[in-house]
């Protein structure tokens, strides 16, 4: 009974060192993919807020050379 608890043991340890390794750097590559999602994600809203600010500047624009269809655009 001694000898089948020291192979597990010898066995065991090993085994659980590589499954923990591998789990820690799963969750290391998660916190990176989160990361960078977080980061597309303020990429995405600067560009809306940028793209929605040269809408409106067009318009402005359109508006100043053709006072006269004023109506139209509002």
């Amino acid at each position: 009974m001694t000898g089948t608890i020291a192979v597990i043991m010898v066995f065991g340890i090993p085994i659980i060192a590589i499954i923990t390794g591998h789990l820690q750097k799963q969750s290391k590559i998660k916190a990176s993919m989160v990361k960078d999602q977080v980061e597309l994600e303020k990429l995405k809203h600067e560009n809306y807020l940028i793209e929605t600010e040269k809408m409106k500047l067009e318009l402005e624009k359109m508006m100043l050379n053709s006072p006269k269809d004023k109506e139209n655009f509002m």
